[in-house]
């Protein structure tokens, strides 16, 4: 079975950096546009990021732009999330998704076919 697994999350103070990883499984990571979706409680998702099949075309929400950045590593299968200066309002279940489809943007939620189960991101004030 396809599958995505991430990790990396926790409970860090305002400030604070974490990198978020991404682990696919069962299926080639390169054919594949990537993308980062949080969702706090009480929330709809928000897009967080995309980065195209060779990590070259990348787009970032204004709320976290200068701050995180996307990154992948075909080879090992997996896409990360570096989260610097995190502020409270970060604070969500971060998931990553397998886009089907790729808007000219590439901005934006996606369609996505598998998503993982996500990690929690708890910043603290």
């Amino acid at each position: 079975q396809e599958q995505l697994v991430e990790s990396g999350g926790g409970l860090v103070q305002s400030g604070g950096s974490l990198r978020l990883s991404c682990a696919a499984s069962r299926f080639d990571l390169n054919s594949w546009y990537m993308s980062w979706v949080r969702q706090a409680p009480g929330e709809g998702p928000e897009w967080i990021s995309t980065i195209d099949t060779g990590g070259r075309n990348i787009r970032y929400a204004d709320s976290v732009k200068g701050r995180f950045t996307i990154s992948r590593d075909n080879a090992k299968k997996i896409v990360y999330l570096q989260m610097s200066s995190l502020k409270p309002e970060d604070t969500a279940l971060y998931y990553c998704a397998r886009l089907t489809r790729v808007s000219s943007s590439i901005a934006g939620l996606p369609e996505y076919d598998i998503r993982g189960q996500g990690t929690q991101v708890t910043v603290s004030s």
